[in-house]
């Protein structure tokens, strides 16, 4: 008999307990997440009393990869356009918590007298809050459409982004003994190089690989080449110096932007919450209850560590970023517990071998404690307020719930030359950054093939000449690039003092694309400086003179902007995108709220006008999605149907009814359902039946009895459709389809009657 692997013993085991674990905490109404951890406690070394994990290195390896998808997900929810559209406000509000609460956390480490690199790790983890828990706990509360769970929101997901960063950060501060501020530079400019180049390429080719195949892709394609290109940029990641996690978070980003991402989130989503539940399960193997009792007191003020600085300074922050203190103090309840991303960090410690043991399991025991509070510190956040309005001066009170809409009203009124530095800034960096990468890539791989091929001098010479050719779009969209703009017109005609230092933003671009081109021609001869830099200056004009390069240059941008933008037509196209004007409507503390109507709902059917929204909730429907149909202003005549998504207009507490008048106004379920199974019945008419002699329509067997005629039957094999004016005779045999009620009374009105069943539909 064939002996099972051990990786298979130990998945069964896993999957069934973190099975049944899951329904009991379902059934709570508790995280799923909690329940993982619990199921690998379970199956851990440290419970005796049930079967444990055979192999604990294939489970640890599925783990890795569980945190390679989950950061997949995370990035195919993520876009940096959304980032950018968010504007200051949800960053002031990320970067002061994450600094409040990593400072409190190396401040704790410290007094309980754990080494540095404890510290340090520890800060990183209770500074990140769980966007998973909190999302659920919304929902579970009812409360995601609101206003401040938005605010929330916005925030995790700058945080999640944050955490990337921090992991790489960490990673170098690990690798090194004392890495002093300009290593730490480094690694900040590192990355940001590879993001920009990694993002800008496969803007570039991954929307454009889409479109050319979308003709070949059925979900099992899809699937297959979404994670095929993950696990390709996570080991693209690793083997420039990041972790997996890191190039499957910027594969998920890319793909973010294409058409396809929603249907990608959708298939990928099964294969995360495998690999998902298995990493988490792999957290709650690593919980020692004798490392519990040891630590207790520690876990006690971390958790309370948490609780009151989220509580104090996440309020601040929000506050910071422009929120009224009653929204701030809710968005800053909302976020007081740590979840997935202290795991991963913790994780991340322990294969690095730079913290002790023990932080795992403490952290675990604190994600658990405030994971449990995280629904009473929600609902905490409001009578808290109303406790604080009380005692403190009104005057106080008032200042502080109005400063939010003192900075939203505020308008920033950018001048032209701010808009035309950050424009030429941006430029620049992109083009020199993929400049750069071309340039590194052929003097590293081409130009060794080119020598082979031709010898020193011509391979140098061709390849010269082909890293040249390949930059020049990019060099040339640097030097030219907005010197047509609105901004650059508007301040060269608006004053000649502007003249001059316009000129100098011109001569600073053409000096850093022709030291690309120096730095080839320096690489690659031994000319001069003087001949180098003439030769730099020649092909850098003839490069801005060329008309074939610049509508070359021109053809490449705007492939990148139609690329970047194709998720957002689509969206436009099919009516998801959000109005422009919702920004104007969170100033006077209302938005808009997305609903979709349940198949099984009672509005179904009526109109606009005789649900009186209005009037029972103060909401107003600004449009309905309809398939691929938008329906703008919808008058009172217009009709629910199944599965409709309105947009509907109010503040946090009239969206809140709204929700639950959804959620509750349904046609109940039907109790007998089974008994209500359809019959497929024949009756043969005799004497006395009354529905001889009459039509189909005069017989009421449609409208009184409940029954459909399917047909009459001719022969032994023939069934025929009956015709509207034909009268049923004697000796006719019908066929019916109906409930056994209805058809039991049509048989009472036969006198003599000979039925049989056939097969139930």
């Amino acid at each position: 008999m064939a002996e099972i692997p051990n990786l298979i013993e130990d998945l069964a085991l896993i999957l069934v307990v973190a099975g049944i674990v899951t329904l009991v905490f379902k059934k709570l109404k508790q995280p799923l997440v909690l329940g993982y951890i619990v199921a690998g406690f379970l199956v851990s070394p440290h419970m005796p009393y049930i079967m444990s994990v055979v192999d604990k290195g294939d489970i640890h390896t599925w783990a890795d990869i569980g945190v390679m998808f989950l950061l997949f997900s995370l990035g195919l929810d993520f876009s940096f356009k959304k980032i950018l559209k968010m504007g200051m406000a949800p960053v002031i509000a990320a970067l002061t918590i994450i600094f409040s609460m990593m400072t409190l956390g190396i401040l704790i480490g410290h007094g309980f007298g754990w080494n540095r690199m404890d510290c340090i790790f520890l800060g990183g983890m209770l500074a990140m809050s769980s966007t998973t828990i909190i999302y659920k706990a919304f929902d579970d509360l009812g409360l995601r459409q609101q206003r401040f769970a938005s605010l929330v929101m916005s925030v995790l997901i700058l945080e999640d982004v944050l955490a990337i960063v921090m992991m790489v950060m960490l990673s170098a501060i690990a690798s090194g003994n004392n890495p002093d501020g300009g290593e730490m530079l480094g690694s900040i400019l590192k990355i940001g190089f590879f993001l920009v180049l990694w993002f800008v390429v496969g803007i570039f080719l991954i929307p454009l690989f889409f479109r050319k195949t979308r003709k070949l892709m059925n979900s099992e394609t899809m699937v297959i080449v979404a994670l095929g290109l993950c696990c390709l940029m996570a080991v693209l990641s690793t083997k420039v110096g990041f972790s997996s996690a890191f190039g499957a978070f910027v594969m998920g980003s890319i793909i973010a932007e294409t058409v396809e991402a929603d249907k990608i989130v959708k298939l990928v989503e099964p294969v995360k919450n495998l690999f998902g539940a298995i990493f988490f399960v792999s957290v709650g193997m690593l919980v020692e209850p004798k490392v519990l009792v040891d630590y207790a007191i520690p876990i006690l003020v971390l958790v309370l560590t948490i609780l009151l600085g989220q509580g104090i300074f996440g309020t601040a922050g929000f506050m910071l970023s422009g929120q009224s203190l009653k929204n701030a103090m809710r968005c800053g309840f909302s976020m007081a517990q740590i979840g997935e991303f202290a795991f991963i960090i913790a994780s991340l410690g322990l294969s690095l071998g730079v913290i002790g043991k023990f932080l795992y399991p403490v952290v675990v025991a604190v994600s658990v404690i405030t994971t449990f509070l995280t629904p009473y510190m929600i609902r905490f956040a409001e009578p808290c307020y109303n406790h604080i309005e009380k005692h403190l001066p009104k005057k106080w009170v008032r200042r502080m719930n109005h400063v939010g809409n003192a900075h939203q009203n505020s308008t920033e009124e950018e001048n032209a030359w701010k808009v035309l530095l950050r424009k030429m800034l941006i430029n620049t960096a992109i083009y020199g950054i993929l400049s750069t990468a071309v340039v590194t890539l052929m003097l590293t791989f081409v130009l060794p093939l080119c020598r082979n091929m031709l010898g020193h001098w011509p391979g140098n010479a061709v390849c010269g000449l082909l890293t040249v050719l390949m930059i020049s779009p990019f060099l040339r969209s640097m030097v030219m690039k907005n010197v047509h703009s609105d901004e650059f017109r508007q301040l060269w005609t608006e004053s000649l003092l502007n003249r001059l230092p316009l000129i100098f933003t011109m001569i600073v671009r053409v000096a850093i694309a022709a030291m690309f081109i120096f730095y080839i021609v320096n690489y690659l001869t031994r000319f001069k400086e003087a001949l180098m830099i003439t030769i730099a200056g020649v092909a850098l004009v003839a490069m801005v003179l060329s008309r074939r390069l610049k509508h070359r240059s021109i053809k490449l941008e705007r492939l990148f902007i139609k690329n970047l933008r194709s998720r957002e037509i689509a969206e436009q196209v099919n009516g998801e995108r959000r109005p422009l004007f919702e920004g104007r409507l969170l100033d006077r503390d209302i938005h808009i709220g997305d609903f979709d109507i349940p198949e099984d709902s009672t509005w179904i059917g009526r109109t606009l006008k005789d649900l009186q929204f209005r009037n029972r909730f103060g909401v107003h429907v600004s449009s309905i999605l309809r398939g691929s149909l938008r329906i703008n202003i919808p008058n009172g005549r217009q009709i629910i149907f199944p599965g409709d998504r309105i947009s509907v207009i109010g503040s946090d507490e009239q969206l809140k009814n709204f929700s639950q008048a959804i959620a509750n106004e349904l046609i109940p379920e039907d109790p007998e359902i089974e008994k209500r199974e359809m019959k497929l019945r024949k009756f043969i008419l005799s004497d006395g039946t009354p529905f001889i002699g009459k039509t189909l329509a005069e017989s009421g067997i449609r409208d009184r009895y409940g029954c459909m005629v399917v047909g009459v039957e001719e022969g032994q094999e023939n069934l025929t459709l009956v015709d509207p004016q034909r009268k049923f005779e004697k000796g006719d045999i019908i066929w019916l389809v109906g409930e056994e009620a209805d058809l039991e009374k049509v048989r009472q009105q036969i006198p003599v009657l000979t039925t049989t069943s056939a097969s139930s539909s």
